[in-house]
This record gives structure tokens, C-alpha cells and sequence, in this order.
């Protein structure tokens, strides 16, 4: 079959995407990027909040709209939102010929022999530790950089998130294994290696003690790899150890997303976080302690079942003085499952003013951080070139891919996508800088 793959999503499911994709080349199938053109179309879901099961509900329904002009297609749903809802796609939507959970991504390919044969409805649901934690992939991502997933689940539990219900617990994958795979990465070309993983700092953690510096260690030696980036650190697991190996292996970056949620230690509490305010503030200390230069990243979550106007406020005052290089700020979303979802609910409109207030104090620190590199010259990665606006469009080690800040470089010579550069800022918005080659 001709096979058209969406993915949506976080990096993590990216990744399982490009496994499966890899499976099925390997099976003689094809791909192809237009829609019109499938024999089946793959949708890969998220279903972590609201607005992402939104956005899958909306993707599998345009591809079942590619019926009208071609009713022998296959539509087949995977990921997050097949794991957690199952049937109830299939009745909600019976255009779909296929719902595959993530413990059934191994036999994807002869489960879509099965659905190409006509078997209709097909429901496919192994066990979520029957999920493959690597494997031959192809690289979806520009080729100079990718994500290295080193760990599936998450074991922690927090009140307000459904990963644990859909995804299972913490499974890690060997550090061997991580290392085989980032050097096929850069053999590939890869560059800039992206570590993900739902709790990047738990690593290794089922099986005894994390090794995340141990992996860190290794990652290092991997020839072609110049960058190492990590997402998703939790604050409680940031130890001394963790940030010493930040420090020595000169190809980790000084960037560290650190989901903190929130400050107050009785919301905390209640969302089931394992740290409280003496824990985050301690975890930022002695990382900016350690690397002056360290672009820190966060997420926040306002309107979480019984915050009070004194601990938002409290929220508002820690944001002002920690001066994030990048955040985000979410309204709470009640998942069905969830701990949280049972508790007494504030209205959405309180939550979305609370987060459009943070966002609005984060949107000053940004202006004013930006403003304060012109003048800099900073050393980025070409990603790709904007010819409407003849510009190419660059990152800085504090920007990471999709999620961060774009460095828009005017040069007389020509820039290649996964090259390093020096450039000089020259202009600045809110988000993103404006710099000449140096």
C-alpha cells in the first residue's frame, strides 16, 4: 500500500511513528506525503489534554473525508487516543477500519495486512509493556537533528496527568541500546541529539538507580554528535551528580526543560509531585550555580483544583523573580481517570485568566531577555532558508527545535541546514532574534 503517516503530538510519539514507519518500508510498503494520493492513511495520535484529542478527533475525520473520492482507502488509528479510548473510536467513528493500541505498534505491519485484506474493524490492544522501546527507525526530522527516545511510561503519577493510564509505567531502555541507536543517528548526519523521554532524569530508575549520567557519559562519546539537548527533567531527581555530568561532557548543552507546575507546596502536594517549593528552588539554584549560562525551561499549570488567588499570586511573584528563558503556561485540564478530575472543579474562565496573566509577565521577561542580546554573537545551527524573506532560519544552544526561539540570519554567502555559524544579533521581537553572519 501507498501509506500516508500524520503524526501529532509530543517528539516521543514522533518517534514511534518513525519506527513504524521503518517496519513498513521494510514490508514493501511505500509513503507519500499527500493524503489524495494514500491507500491508507496512519493517524498517530496524542490524547494527553483536551486540545489534543481535539486535534486527533479533527485529523481522522479528513481522512476519512479522503472516502468520498476513494472508498477502497484504509484509515488506521494509533497512539494515545487508540490506547485510551479503544472501541469508542470505532463507534464514534466507524469510518475507521482500524484502532491500534501502543502495545500492538510491533505488528504493525501484519496488522495492516490484515485491514488491507478487508478485515473491517480491526482492534488490535498487547500489552502497553509489549510496546518496542527502539528499533530501526527512519529519521522524520531535517537530518541534522533528532530525538533519542530513552524511555517509555512514567512512573510518577501526578494527580493531573493521564500518561500513566495510557502509556503504563517507567520502562527504560539499556544505555547500550540508547548508544547504538545515537550512532546510527550520526552516522546518518545527525548532529544535534535530542533526549526525550516523559521523566529524562528517572532514567534507568526501574531497574534500581537512574542513570542518566551514566547515559550523558556515553552520549558524549558518540563521533558526529556536537549537540546534546534534554527535555523534560523533573526537579526532585536533579542531583549533584545529574548536573556534573551537564558540566563535564562538553557536548551537553546548558539547556534544561524543567516542568516545575507550580511553586506553592500544598498545590503541589495535591497534585501529587514528589518535591515541593524547597525542592524547585533549590533544583534552579544549583544549576544556575553550576552554569551561569544555562537556558532553563518550564511548564506551569494555573486553575489546578483549589489554588487560591494567594497561591496564583504567589505563582506570579515566582515567575518575575526566576526570569525563565522559555515557558509555558497552561490552563488545568481535567483528564477522566485522573486523581484530579475527581476533585471540585474551578471554572475554565478563572483558569485561562490565570494563565493568560502568567503569560503576559513571561511575555515582558521575554521582550526584555531578547532585547539584552543585541550586540552578542552567538554560534547557531542553520535549519532551513525562508525565501520570501530571504532570511535563514537558525537556533542558538537555547533553542530547541518546534518549541523555542528562532535566530532569522541575513548572510551574502550562502548557509547550509546543519551547519554551525557564528552570527552577531542585530534586532530582536518578543520571540525571536535578528542577526548578520559574523
Amino acid at each position: 500500500m501507498n501509506i500516508a503517516i500524520i503524526s501529532l503530538g509530543c517528539p516521543k510519539n514522533q518517534v514511534d511513528a518513525d519506527v513504524m514507519c521503518h517496519a513498513l518500508l521494510s514490508r514493501g510498503h511505500t509513503t507519500t506525503a499527500d493524503l489524495s494520493e494514500a491507500d491508507c492513511i496512519l493517524v498517530n495520535t496524542c490524547a494527553f489534554i483536551e486540545s489534543a484529542k481535539q486535534e486527533a478527533i479533527e485529523n481522522i475525520l479528513e481522512a476519512c473525508s479522503y472516502k468520498e473520492a476513494n472508498p477502497a482507502l484504509k484509515v488506521v488509528v494509533t497512539g494515545c487516543l487508540a490506547e485510551r479510548y479503544r472501541s469508542e473510536i470505532l463507534t464514534e467513528i466507524p469510518e475507521v477500519d482500524a484502532v491500534i493500541g501502543i502495545g500492538s505498534n510491533g505488528a504493525i505491519c501484519d496488522l495492516l495486512d490484515r485491514v488491507e485484506a478487508g478485515e473491517e474493524h480491526l482492534e488490535s490492544y498487547g500489552p502497553k509493556r509489549d510496546m518496542p522501546l527502539g528499533g530501526c527507525r527512519v529519521i522524520s526530522t531535517p537530518k541534522h537533528y533528532a530525538y533519542l527516545k530513552i524511555a517509555e511510561g512514567c512512573s510518577n503519577c501526578c494527580a493531573y496527568c493521564a500518561i500513566p493510564l495510557i502509556r503504563g509505567g517507567l520502562r527504560s531502555r539499556t544505555v547500550e541500546d540508547c548508544v547504538e541507536e545515537a550512532e546510527f543517528l550520526a552516522s546518518e548526519g545527525v548532529k544535534e541529539l535530542i533526549v526525550v523521554a516523559q521523566d529524562i532524569t528517572a532514567f534507568g530508575a526501574d531497574r534500581g538507580e537512574p542513570e542518566i549520567a551514566q547515559l550523558l557519559d556515553e552520549l558524549n562519546k558518540v563521533e558526529g554528535i556536537e549537540w546534546i539537548r534534554m527535555l523534560y527533567a523533573y526537579p526532585e531527581r536533579i542531583t549533584d551528580e545529574f548536573i556534573d555530568a551537564m558540566v563535564r561532557n562538553d557536548k551537553v548543552l546548558h539547556y534544561l526543560d524543567v516542568p516545575i507546575q507550580h511553586i506553592d507546596s500544598e498545590v503541589l502536594a495535591r497534585m501529587n509531585r514528589k518535591g515541593d517549593e524547597t525542592t524547585v528552588r533549590s533544583a534552579l539554584a544549583r544549576l544556575r550555580a553550576a552554569m551561569p549560562d544555562i537556558t532553563l525551561r518550564t511548564t506551569l499549570i494555573t486553575g489546578f483544583p483549589g489554588e487560591t488567588e494567594e497561591q496564583f499570586e504567589k505563582l506570579c511573584a515566582f515567575v518575575r523573580e526566576q526570569r525563565f528563558a522559555r515557558l509555558g503556561c497552561f490552563a488545568y485540564s481535567e483528564e477522566e481517570g485522573t486523581k484530579a478530575a475527581e476533585m471540585e472543579q474551578m471554572p475554565m474562565e478563572v483558569r485561562e485568566q490565570r494563565a493568560e496573566a502568567v503569560m503576559r509577565i513571561q511575555t515582558d521577561i521575554m521582550a526584555e531577555t531578547q532585547q539584552a542580546m543585541i550586540g552578542r554573537t552567538l554560534t547557531v545551527i542553520c535549519d532551513d532558508y525562508d525565501e520570501e524573506n530571504e532570511l535563514y532560519l537558525c537556533r542558538s544552544r537555547g533553542d530547541a527545535p518546534d518549541i523555542d526561539a528562532v535566530v532569522c540570519v541575513r548572510s551574502e554567502e550562502t548557509m547550509y541546514p546543519g551547519q554551525f555559524y557564528d552570527v552577531t544579533v542585530e534586532d530582536s521581537d518578543v520571540y525571536d532574534l535578528y542577526a548578520v553572519r559574523a
